[in-house]
């Protein structure tokens, strides 16, 4: 089946336990749960407005274990953007995500273009193992865009959809969710030819 032109597509990876399903379903249904339920693969989709078009925000929330290779390769083809989730509690989890990296290096080549957002979530919790300064270490090298977040108190949720949706200079996309902005969406909304979530 051809690729459809107004899907863009978002993919997170990341080890078990990071919160990566907690952060996807936060963005999309507002809720939170406590319980961790691993995940094989699961897609949700946000109806956007684009230039007075409508396409689809559709975001792979991938399996945290490495059971699945042909699966992650697949995603990474498919993928026009690339979430990738640690545990600030974790420094394993974030050593879990070069290799992914790497392969989404082989797959699409050179990365500049493509968004990449490396992201350490559980930033509510005091236990730990990476300073926000590991984090954007990482991402230095890797020459992506850093954020913390955190799942469960809804911090910077948003945020990191609508950064990782600027970082895409082909596009012009901007979330509105429930009518709430951040300062980026607002002033990102002043642009012409602006996209909304529905």
């Amino acid at each position: 089946m051809p690729e459809q032109s107004n899907d863009y597509r978002v993919v997170v990876f990341g080890a078990g336990g990071v919160g990566k399903s907690s952060l996807v379903l936060r963005f999309v249904k507002g809720t939170f749960r406590d319980t961790y339920i691993p995940t094989v693969e699961d897609t949700y989709r946000q109806v956007i407005s684009c230039d007075k078009s409508v396409c689809t925000l559709q975001i792979t929330d991938t399996t945290g274990s490495h059971q699945f290779p042909a699966m992650q390769r697949l995603s990474i083809s498919k993928g026009h953007a690339f979430i990738l989730v640690y545990s600030i509690t974790s420094k394993q989890s974030l050593e879990e995500l070069k290799p992914i990296y790497q392969q989404i290096l082989a797959i699409k080549g050179n990365v500049e273009s493509i968004p990449i957002m490396l992201v350490g979530n559980k930033s509510d919790e005091t236990h730990r193992e990476l300073e926000t300064k590991d984090g954007e270490a990482q991402a230095n090298q890797w020459k992506c865009a850093f954020m913390e977040t955190s799942a469960k108190t809804n911090h910077n949720v948003t945020e990191l959809f609508q950064e990782l949706l600027n970082l895409d200079k082909k596009r012009n996309m901007s979330l509105n969710i429930d009518g709430k902005r951040s300062g980026k969406q607002s002033r990102a909304e002043r642009l012409k030819g602006k996209c909304s979530v529905m």
